[in-house]
């Protein structure tokens, strides 16, 4: 299983927010390159940027210092998210050294442009679910929409997407444990593989997933905990080896 360290992007620092909102924002670094090579450092096989400005712009924002993170890392393979509204945004970041680009609030509101990024972009592209009592959110959390949650992953991967990022923002940056039951249900959903987000608080967790990995939770994402200390990223890192890739 993948442990993906989570490196938010707000005005060019490293910051966690809580379940998504901008005012309610902690900086842990005003260098976001060194943080990404202390995850690297710590032995992190991938890592989760997302461009927080971006989100909310709708257009990329924080190019500067993800192309740097990239630039200095680049046998470590990156995922982001944020802003990803069309083809070029896509193409400028493969360009710039991204692995996978995730598409979030786009796929809800135009999921016909995720069958045309995912045959463009093969291998690239990873669409993000949040969600809230099954039911999609979209627009950085500010509005919760219609639309069942395994439904539509069901469509993105008959579409041909690499992965779906599941975060439950109820949990997300409040440190009160990871949803496990609804990971599950939503991976056991799709043959696509599953990465959790949201709620990582401590060891507990990552044995929790661990164990319910063979389900198609290919990974988890973790923030506020390796950056306040309640989970140690190496120590879970090969906790997360144990449990198969």
């Amino acid at each position: 299983m993948l442990l993906i360290p989570a490196i938010d992007l707000k005005e060019g620092k490293c910051v966690r927010l809580r379940q998504g909102r901008m005012e309610d924002d902690t900086v842990f670094s005003d260098d976001p390159v060194a943080v990404a090579g202390k995850w690297v450092a710590a032995g992190a096989r991938r890592i989760h940027l997302v461009d927080l400005d971006g989100a909310f712009a709708g257009k990329p924002v924080n190019h500067e210092v993800i192309k740097a993170i990239t630039t200095a890392y680049p046998d470590t393979p990156v995922q982001i998210g944020g802003g990803i509204r069309d083809k070029e945004t896509i193409a400028a970041y493969l360009d710039a050294g991204i692995q996978y680009v995730i598409i979030g609030s786009k796929a809800v509101s135009e999921p016909e442009f995720i069958g045309e990024v995912a045959s463009k972009f093969a291998g690239h592209i990873i669409v993000g679910l949040d969600a809230k009592d099954g039911m999609v959110a979209t627009d950085g959390w500010a509005n919760i929409s219609s639309h069942n949650v395994i439904d539509l992953a069901k469509q993105f991967e008959s579409d041909g997407v690499e992965a779906i990022v599941y975060t439950d923002i109820s949990r997300d940056g409040m440190m009160n444990g990871v949803n496990v039951e609804a990971t599950v249900r939503l991976a056991e959903a799709v043959k696509i593989p599953v990465i959790a987000s949201g709620g990582i608080t401590n060891m507990d967790d990552i044995h929790a997933l661990g164990k319910v990995a063979g389900s198609g939770i290919m990974g988890a994402i973790t923030g506020r905990a390796i950056y306040e200390g309640t989970l140690d990223f190496e120590a879970a890192e090969k906790i997360a080896i144990s449990y198969g890739k």
